[in-house]
């Protein structure tokens, strides 16, 4: 340790500690970054990035199953899981070091250790070997993040019943696999192990898989899914796990109250997060946690004068752009900058399955129920000649708008490359941009981002190639 006083310290080195550390460095403070385990957080090394890469891989399996509609002759496929894996875990240690580099080159000091709060403005902070430091700061930024949430009676045991981290190194690939939870890392995985050949059986609660998105668009993921051949029961909840010598047998209850056993390989737990309140010294303070996470203001205030909360350890979307921007507003805040608080409506959340769902804003019923009078435009990839030449035609984007104003209420996609497009409708959205202008953009050809085009022109009774 450099050195024992700082301006700021950041409890938890991931997307949104390290971001929240280098821009207090770039307005010139002293700030240093307490991380327990591993630079970039769980996103970095055990989430956002492995599993794009894990994903990359099925994808490209895909397109090779499907090689002979391109006119291209491939015989058998075989694939090595470790090999796999061992690609994912090199891209996240690529990026892990790429974070230390960042840090490093930014002035900032990185202390190994597990931090917590002991009052007064101070931190102490033990290492692996049970060494214990105290450091200081004027303020401290907790970013600890969440972990994986699990239910009475269904608990991961890392060998046959699964969290995202065993998720992602399996020492062999299943042949069959229930994953219960449908958001997006449950559909993520359920994905990638289905296009890899595991039979996929998704149990979710709610009544429509990816239930934070618009409900046309969770219909159509849920029909490509099922065509795919996963097997999805909503309305239902997995009631008892029983494990076997290397099998797991389910029960689960369906919407009409029936229940059936099934037995797989592998389950996958995807039911939720819970904040990482534990064990950091919120019991010295007036921080308040609620039901797993950290209460906090417009600007990441807690109760606690000087102590600060971002990103997953202060409650949902549970996203790492979010806990970025939270942790650049959080310090632009305490250096007295110009800022803004964090408008959750311009969020984008992306689901990285096949095919990829994307969104902003509020879907048509939320706008419904907020008392708008909407105008609903779409167009599907199949009108889109980019999408057609690409063979990946399937989906479609659709916009919602205030009738009245104009307004770009929301915006929902599903089909090929919708993660990428969706930061058009966004820039919108912070733009403040209503109808006419994205009516007089002009979009390139031929490019799948014409389907967001024609679906504002359709909002409007204009659309040209449906």
């Amino acid at each position: 340790m450099a050195n024992s006083s700082y301006d700021i310290i950041v409890v938890g080195g991931g997307p949104g500690g390290y971001v929240a550390a280098i821009r207090a460095a770039q307005l010139g403070m002293t700030a240093a970054v307490v991380e327990r385990e591993h630079l970039g957080g769980i996103c970095l090394n055990w989430g956002c990035i492995p599993t794009k890469a894990l994903l990359r891989t099925s994808e490209i399996k895909h397109l090779i199953d499907n090689a002979e509609a391109f006119g291209l002759s491939v015989g058998d496929v075989s694939f090595d899981v470790k090999k796999i894996v061992e690609r994912s875990r090199a891209v996240a240690k690529q990026l892990n070091q790429g974070v230390g580099h960042l840090l490093k080159k930014n002035n900032v000091d990185v202390v190994m250790g597990t931090g917590e709060l002991v009052g007064g403005g101070k931190l102490a902070v033990t290492d692996d070997d049970g060494k214990t430091s105290e450091m200081k700061a004027k303020q401290i930024i907790l970013a600890t993040g969440a972990r994986a949430r699990s239910l009475p009676g269904l608990e991961p045991d890392g060998k046959l019943i699964w969290t995202y981290k065993e998720a992602m190194v399996p020492d062999a690939m299943p042949k069959s696999l229930l994953v219960i939870g449908s958001g997006a890392i449950g559909i993520e995985f359920a994905s990638f192990y289905s296009d890899l050949g595991a039979g996929v059986t998704v149990v979710e609660m709610m009544d429509r898989v990816l239930p934070v998105e618009d409900e046309e668009i969770s219909g159509i993921a849920q029909m490509a899914f099922e065509k795919q051949g996963m097997t999805i029961h909503t309305g239902a909840k997995v009631t008892e796990l029983n494990t076997g010598k290397d099998n797991v047998t389910a029960k689960i209850e369906g919407a009409d109250g029936k229940a059936s056993n099934i037995t797989v390989d592998r389950v996958i737990l995807a039911v939720g997060i819970t904040g990482n309140v534990e064990d950091i010294g919120l019991e010295n303070t007036k921080v308040e946690v609620d039901r797993g996470h950290v209460v906090i203001n417009e600007w990441m205030e807690t109760g606690e004068p000087g102590i600060y909360a971002i990103g997953d350890l202060a409650g949902p979307p549970w996203l790492a752009h979010k806990a970025s921007h939270e942790g650049i507003i959080c310090v632009e805040k305490i250096a007295g900058e110009k800022t803004h608080s964090l408008d959750t409506s311009r969020i984008p959340g992306c689901t990285y399955c096949r095919p990829q769902v994307a969104s902003v804003g509020m879907t048509e019923a939320a706008a419904k129920e907020a008392g708008h009078d909407v105008k609903v435009g779409r167009f599907p990839f199949l009108g889109n000649g980019k999408a057609i030449a690409l063979g990946d035609s399937e989906g479609m984007i659709k916009t919602v708008f205030d009738a009245k104003t104009g307004e770009l209420l929301g915006a929902h996609m599903i089909g090929a490359e919708v993660t990428e497009l969706i930061q058009g409708y966004t820039v919108g959205k912070t733009l403040e941009t209503t109808e006419a202008e994205l009516m007089a953009t002009v979009f390139p050809h031929p490019t799948l981002s014409e389907v967001m085009h024609e679906s504002v022109l359709d909002a409007y009774s204009r659309a040209v190639h449906f």
